[in-house]
């Protein structure tokens, strides 16, 4: 299978980096939704979809969580792209150009499909699981249904960006938002539970013996250099996370993703190890406190 990763690599890198003001006037708006919502020509379909899904999501994390972010979303034809984000990322990754602007392809593309894997080389199993979830309206293979989901994820990162939460660890916020990503998607879109976890279970199912990094520690204190240098790595921890955040909310219910929001929230200093487990135990839910101490065993099954 072609690397993940280049999927999270350069949106979990660049979240944070503000870039200059932008004006859209080349672009058109959509109004009367929950972000300020503009679209490349061409595209007002499209652009209707992803609103009206993003509308739900940040309705369901705002109830949620009793917070409510700004945020502007940008739906962009290949061409507008480069236009309007100043990060460089392959056309087609869901990604923050600052800390409230979510950049999302209006168009498949060739990076979508270049994580089909070789249907012929795998399971007949699982690689008719693959055709049944990730095929389009034409027949086609794409990663399309996955990344779509994948702003979801990003959306929750304007949350705890813009509430000023300490998440304690860099794992921690992919954690999080993969948590809401799953609990969103379990709640309120139950049938695209397949597009969320099968990709994920693929690459995680395929073992970490080719990663030079594959503990907690490592990932917090080398998190750019993971993603800059090892973007298959990087990717491998993000699919743990969405695993982890599946059988967080499994255990842990619709309000598992509130109970840690709060945790962190009541935090505000740094917390050594043993004291970031005690309180993901007492104050958010045993699952989070789990997935610590287990990882390291769970990453050798």
């Amino acid at each position: 299978m072609k690397p993940y990763i280049l999927l999270y690599m350069v949106a979990a890198l660049l979240l944070a980096k503000p870039i200059k003001a932008q004006q859209y006037s080349q672009l058109h708006a959509l109004d009367n939704h929950k972000a300020q919502v503009y679209y490349s020509t061409g595209h007002a379909d499209r652009a209707k979809t992803i609103a009206n899904r993003v509308d739900k999501a940040m309705t369901y994390y705002q109830q949620l969580l009793g917070f409510k972010p700004a945020v502007t979303l940008l739906i962009l034809s290949p061409d507008d792209w480069t236009k309007y984000t100043s990060v460089p990322v392959v056309y087609g990754m869901p990604h923050y150009a600052n800390t409230n602007t979510l950049v999302m392809a209006a168009e498949d593309n060739a990076f979508w499909k270049s994580f089909t894997p070789p249907l012929d080389q795998l399971p007949q199993q699982l690689s008719q699981q693959i055709k049944e979830v990730y095929k389009d309206e034409n027949g086609n293979l794409s990663m399309q249904p996955f990344f779509d989901l994948l702003a979801l994820h990003e959306l929750g990162h304007a949350f705890h960006f813009q509430a000023g939460l300490n998440m304690q660890r860099k794992w921690m916020g992919e954690l999080f938002v993969n948590t809401l990503l799953h609990t969103y998607v379990a709640e309120n879109e139950p049938e695209s539970l397949p597009a969320l976890t099968l990709f994920p279970e693929m690459v995680v199912g395929s073992g970490a013996k080719a990663y030079t990094y594959t503990s907690l520690q490592d990932i917090d204190q080398l998190y750019d250099e993971i993603g800059q240098e090892h973007p298959k790595n990087y990717g491998w921890y993000q699919c743990r996370w969405h695993m982890a955040a599946r059988q967080i909310y499994d255990t842990g219910g619709r309000l598992v993703s509130r109970k840690l929001w709060n945790a962190l929230k009541s935090e505000k200093q740094k917390l050594s190890d043993q004291q970031l487990v005690s309180v993901l135990e007492k104050k958010a839910h045993k699952s989070y406190a789990d997935m610590v101490r287990n990882w390291d065993r769970d990453t050798k099954l």
